[in-house]
């Protein structure tokens, strides 16, 4: 039997240092999730933003479930056969919402390819729930590809959601290597669809730096977003959550997302978010805020 070896690790520089996750604000909303049963993107992958969110009250909710059916080499959340949909999670996440009295709400998923829909009603019922329940609070969904289906697309976004969020999470050179069952040019697809579904909504998507991409590459991706009138797009650093997981070719310094941000307003986007901890809901509630 053959066993899996570490692969290098690139030493992180000081300007990516970030401080242990502490305050009464990320304890009590610790305390939401878990009494509600709840799992959070923001623990699940290992996000290095997650103290200075929940303690602005922020937090990116994960329905359905924390095992994964796809096996992307950048992520940490766990990969496995899920078990069932609880039919009451839309519900208790509305419920954890209106506790922590949020303006904007974000929900994504583990990909469900075992469901035929691949959990579009769940992220629908979720929306629809946040909506009754708190009518003031906007909802940004980061949901996953649904394999293509349109059908799926259609039924989350007749829910209504303000935002829809799907990345690209890497430019078109290293899809294959990056994300697992997904496609570039499905991603665009997805978000091509959900703006003509819903003139009205906006769409957002994102990528990761640092995985041996060109510039002229991330200029690229940016300019294919924009074809499909993509209104926000986050740039940020790939962190590796493990030695087993892809390696870091390079660490991006700041000024470079600095550059990548004047760009991509250049081409029109109505919300960059670039810079080196920047990850998909980092800051979403002031993004949602600027584009609406």
């Amino acid at each position: 039997m053959t066993t899996r070896q570490p692969l290098p690790v690139l030493p992180r520089p000081d300007w990516l240092r970030v401080r242990f996750p502490t305050g009464p604000n990320y304890l009590d909303l610790t305390n939401i999730m878990r009494t509600h049963g709840l799992h959070t993107v923001c623990e699940e992958a290992h996000c290095p933003n997650i103290g200075e969110c929940w303690e602005h009250r922020t937090a990116t909710v994960m329905i359905l479930g924390r095992v994964c059916t796809r096996a992307c080499r950048f992520c940490a959340i766990t990969t496995g056969v899920p078990v069932g949909v609880d039919e009451a999670e839309p519900e208790r996440v509305a419920d954890a919402v209106v506790k922590m009295g949020l303006r904007h709400a974000v929900i994504t998923s583990v990909a469900r390819d075992d469901l035929p829909d691949g959990g579009a009603q769940v992220f629908a019922e979720t929306i629809r729930a946040i909506h009754r329940r708190l009518p003031t609070c906007s909802v940004e969904v980061l949901i996953p590809d649904f394999e293509g289906d349109a059908a799926a697309l259609q039924t989350v976004m007749d829910a209504g959601p303000e935002i829809l969020n799907h990345n690209l999470e890497t430019v078109e050179r290293l899809q294959r290597r990056v994300r697992a069952k997904a496609f570039y040019e499905r991603s665009l697809e997805v978000l091509q669809r959900a703006k003509a579904m819903r003139p009205d909504g906006r769409t957002k998507s994102g990528i990761m730096l640092g995985l041996g991409e060109t510039r002229e590459e991330i200029s690229e991706t940016l300019r294919d977003l924009r074809a499909v009138d993509c209104d926000i797009v986050t740039i940020g650093q790939y962190l590796r959550p493990s030695e087993f997981h892809l390696p870091i070719v390079r660490y991006v310094p700041p000024e470079e997302f600095a550059e990548i941000k004047a760009e991509g307003i250049a081409l029109g986007f109505r919300h960059v978010e670039s810079g080196p901890l920047v990850r998909s809901s980092y800051h979403a509630h002031e993004q949602a805020q600027r584009v609406t």
